[in-house]
């Protein structure tokens, strides 16, 4: 047990060149801050299997899509699995931790999710459209996503039938997104303009649009950790879930006013805390 304060190995990539963000300004800002209650170092995801030993708990944060560095991502989980290493996000989650299987069942279960199949030859159990999305089980930030006419949808062509989802092109006129730390709500952005996907704005949820986002939240069962539930507002007015980001869901922490960003970080660092003594790190 620590005699002082947890020791906290930070994973993220500094230097991945994330379309709209960046990703090392929002660490170095959170590091900034959490430095005042746990003794960090950050280290790139290929290093994170190699290092985690000399440390009580990882954090992933900005992490990059795992496409990346799948063989020392995988190294990394079962490293953290087999010694009891404790991992913020914890590891069960069900969401994009787990690629993008979550999609598919939820579709099967009739939850408010942009309907998805994982084989060509299921397209006739998707709305017809004029154009499908079609992408890797396991991306992330847009990594090999297409956008296909209907005839290649349909077709081979679009990947390895257990490599890829597709779905309706949805028309939507805005992305919003919903952001978690434990079960609790943080706050709430969202893209006015569908083609500018990061630049970001405050939204105000109705408390319809809370229970939509809540209700994923629970069914992902994840009880410390930070969670992103990106949506879209189909032509019909109602949201669709669009992805269930509870890996190292990016932050858009530069988007708010400096009480909603401070009393992230302190929700994050309450979680934290707890989250180190229902892992045995601390006590108390």
């Amino acid at each position: 047990m620590p005699a002082t304060r947890p020791r906290i190995l930070y994973v993220t990539d500094l230097a991945y060149p994330a379309r709209g963000r960046r990703y090392c300004d929002e660490d170095i800002f959170l590091t900034s801050r959490l430095r005042e209650e746990f003794d960090l170092a950050l280290c790139h995801p290929r290093d994170a299997a190699a290092l985690m030993d000399g440390f009580d708990a990882v954090v992933v944060r900005n992490s990059g899509p795992v496409l990346g560095y799948l063989d020392a991502y995988e190294e990394f989980r079962a490293r953290a699995l087999a010694t009891g290493t404790p991992v913020y996000n914890p590891l069960t989650g069900r969401g994009d931790m787990a690629g993008k299987q979550y999609l598919l069942d939820l579709t099967d279960a009739g939850l408010p999710v942009i309907p998805t199949v994982g084989r060509p030859e299921d397209l006739h159990r998707l709305p017809r459209a004029e154009r499908y999305v079609v992408k890797p089980r396991l991306g992330a930030d847009s990594h090999g996503l297409r956008i296909v006419p209907a005839a290649e949808a349909s077709a081979p062509a679009v990947g390895d039938v257990g490599d890829v989802l597709v779905q309706p092109y949805v028309d939507f006129a805005y992305e919003v997104s919903f952001y978690f730390v434990d079960q609790d709500f943080q706050y709430a952005l969202h893209a006015p303009d569908p083609a500018a996907r990061w630049r970001l704005e405050p939204y105000r949820p109705t408390s319809a649009d809370l229970d939509f986002a809540r209700r994923f939240v629970a069914w992902n069962t994840l009880g410390h950790g930070i969670q992103r539930v990106d949506a879209c507002r189909a032509p019909d007015g109602k949201l669709l879930l669009v992805e269930l980001e509870d890996l190292n869901p990016y932050l858009s922490l530069d988007a708010l006013d400096d009480a909603t960003r401070d009393a992230f970080v302190a929700a994050t660092t309450a979680s934290l805390h707890r989250f180190l003594r229902a892992s045995g790190v601390v006590r108390g």
